[in-house]
């Protein structure tokens, strides 16, 4: 019987070993977990990884950044993994992949490897920057498709078989750094099928939907060992009418409700730019704006969802009139405390990347909502607090389940022993 109860705790004790000590991310209900225990997301955008990196005399600024990132407490990164056509492209034709691009991204993920980052990798862009769906679309056109509209890229099979090949090429890449193939590589958190997609051709949201669903199927059929998530901005759509006056006044085709139940979808995402969609209201408004916005959408995610829920952009620009640091802080601060409550009482807000992280030197790519650590010291210290509070919380539920642990084992322990007592006197 003794014996009986040191393989009921080697087994308990094993069972959470090989499934939780991968150092993979993965779902739990409205939780993300890593180890056996539920994890959050302090982080920030730098989409600037890969086009960096790929200039090998300038990969200390990937070092610094995530150097000063990991010694602020944050420990997730959202970057593309894509640039289509133009200057520097990674993928200069459909297909045909530029060798020193693709090293650049393997320095990335070996570099936030080093530094105990997680990354959210992006596979292509709504917007023309880095190329989007209407460079997509321009090639479709050039092998003899006859599109009308950039949202094409959501509908025309040519189209959907080029953005499925890259899908296949980036998952599959082995790393030049890590040795590890990127589909096989727990330095990734997730995979988003697309920067904020858009299909304003089609409000109804039915476009959307069938390509997500499409691609979502398609991810999984390649990796089933890394999360994935759309990408969307969170506007809700006519799945949840009663929640359309949250959004600002506009519709681009999405559908946070129906877009984000789509089985292969694994958890939610949200976006807040209260100066870009309210710009005429003053900061008091904005701010009524935000802790609604953010509200519902936790609300959502853990009521109607049941998955957790990442706000995966928000900042404020000091090119918006009469900005102050104070302004910026607040607007930090609010986002923090709807996820440090949520996440102390077990709900699914799961954490949030802020808009965007440069370091020192990169003047070039300021664009009014950048974050340079050493400079920006009011919110520097915001940022710092809010992991500080997470990682609090990390270590409360890892004592509880520690503890959970031992109590079942204790079980086991007194089961075998009276297993082995005779009946009666």
């Amino acid at each position: 019987m003794k014996n009986l109860a040191v393989a009921l705790i080697l087994f308990l004790f094993l069972h959470q070993k090989c499934f939780a000590g991968d150092g993979f991310i993965r779902t739990r209900g409205i939780h993300f977990m890593l180890n056996g225990s539920p994890f959050y997301a302090n982080g920030f955008n730098a989409y600037w990884l890969m086009y960096v990196a790929s200039d090998p005399s300038q990969r200390h600024k990937v070092s610094t950044a995530f150097q000063q990132a990991s010694s602020h407490g944050l420990t997730v990164a959202r970057t593309w993994a894509f640039s289509d056509g133009g200057y520097k492209p990674l993928q200069y034709a459909p297909g045909s992949y530029n060798e020193q691009m693709f090293k650049g991204l393997d320095f990335v993920i070996a570099e936030a490897r080093r530094y105990g980052i997680k990354l959210v990798l992006s596979l292509a862009n709504n917007y023309e920057s880095f190329g989007g769906k209407k460079q997509y679309v321009n090639w479709a056109r050039s092998a003899g498709q006859y599109l009308t509209s950039d949202d094409d890229f959501f509908r025309n099979s040519v189209v959907k078989g080029y953005y499925k090949n890259h899908i296949r090429t980036i998952l599959s890449r082995f790393n030049t750094f890590t040795g590890i193939l990127y589909k096989n590589d727990p330095t990734i958190m997730a995979w988003e099928l697309m920067n904020e997609p858009r299909c304003t051709s089609d409000p109804s949201g039915r476009t959307i939907q069938a390509w997500i669903m499409e691609m979502a199927s398609y991810v999984k059929s390649i990796d089933r060992s890394h999360m994935l998530e759309a990408g969307l901005e969170g506007f809700y759509g006519q799945s949840s009418p009663q929640r359309m006056n949250l959004n600002p006044s506009f519709n681009v085709g999405t559908d946070f409700i129906a877009n984000n139940r789509i089985p292969g979808i694994d958890f939610a995402t949200v976006h807040s730019y209260p100066d870009q969609w309210l710009s005429s209201s003053n900061d008091e408004n904005q701010l009524s704006f935000l802790n609604n916005w953010l509200n519902g959408h936790i609300q959502d995610a853990q009521y109607v969802l049941k998955k957790p829920l990442l706000l995966t952009e928000f900042g404020k620009s000091w090119k918006d009139p009469g900005f102050s640091p104070y302004q910026r802080d607040m607007l930090f601060n609010t986002v923090y405390y709807k996820i440090y409550v949520s996440a102390k009482r077990g709900g699914a807000a799961a954490g949030g990347l802020f808009w965007q992280l440069l370091t020192e030197g990169m003047d070039t790519f300021r664009d009014g909502y950048e974050i340079v650590l050493s400079e920006n010291s009011s919110t520097a210290n915001v940022i710092s607090q809010q992991a500080r509070k997470l990682y609090q919380i990390r270590k409360i539920f890892a004592r509880m389940r520690n503890l959970e642990m031992w109590r079942r084992a204790r079980r086991a322990q007194r089961f075998a022993r009276n297993r082995g007592k005779p009946i009666g006197k």
